[in-house]
């Protein structure tokens, strides 16, 4: 099932959790920290602003950071993906 979101909306799908700290112990499921940063699924067409059309700085396949607990939650075709704001991305991951 494909989707495209309209406006300057962005569909992302969450990056798996690291299973290890940086100093190298195994994290239990509770303790893992809640990742922000996601890969870009689809993306809107861009906003219209006073007629002219403002093209989207990300593209799919981009990893990007965003504010945790932001964006609206949706299950589709059994995978969970989050829709954004571009405004609410703050940054790409090179």
């Amino acid at each position: 099932m494909n989707i495209k979101p309209l406006g300057d909306r962005v569909v992302i799908k969450m990056l798996e959790a690291e299973e290890k700290s940086k100093g190298g112990i195994f994290l239990p499921g509770q303790t893992k920290e809640a990742p922000q940063v996601a890969e870009v699924v689809a993306i809107g067409p861009g906003e219209v602003k006073d007629g002219k059309a403002i093209p989207m700085q990300v593209k799919i396949g981009d990893k990007i950071l965003f504010p945790l607990f932001m964006g609206v939650a949706v299950r589709l075709g059994g995978e969970e993906l989050i829709v954004i704001s571009e405004k609410d991305i703050l940054a790409i991951i090179e």
